[in-house]
């Protein structure tokens, strides 16, 4: 990976071990936050490598809240599982109440 990847994905983690417990973002809300808008798809990839660096990557959802990364965590269903143990409520693959635990990081951070 080029060293300018390495340096966004850092950021990108700095931003996710933000997130509060018992509250969710998506890649593309990282990606604005971090003025590279149409960057999403790279969020997820630093989430799909965050394994071993204390980052809470099962919190960061797509844009309507689908598990879409769930597939990258070890077990059938452990996002799902890691989420609901914070009291999100997930059916089928889906963040129930999506709104109401969804943390804006470009409102939240400043």
């Amino acid at each position: 990976m080029k060293p300018e990847t390495l340096g966004f994905f850092e950021k990108v983690y700095e931003v996710a071990r933000r997130i509060p417990y018992g509250r969710v973002t998506s890649y593309g809300a990282i990606a604005k936050y971090l003025g590279a808008t149409k960057s999403a798809r790279i969020v997820g990839y630093a989430m799909n490598n965050s394994g071993g660096k204390d980052v809470p990557a099962h919190r960061v959802v797509n844009r309507k809240g689908l598990l879409t990364g769930k597939h990258h965590f070890d077990g059938t269903n452990l996002m799902q599982q890691l989420l609901e143990n914070e009291g999100i409520e997930v059916i089928d693959n889906q963040i129930q109440n999506f709104k109401a635990v969804f943390w804006d990081p470009s409102t939240e951070l400043q």
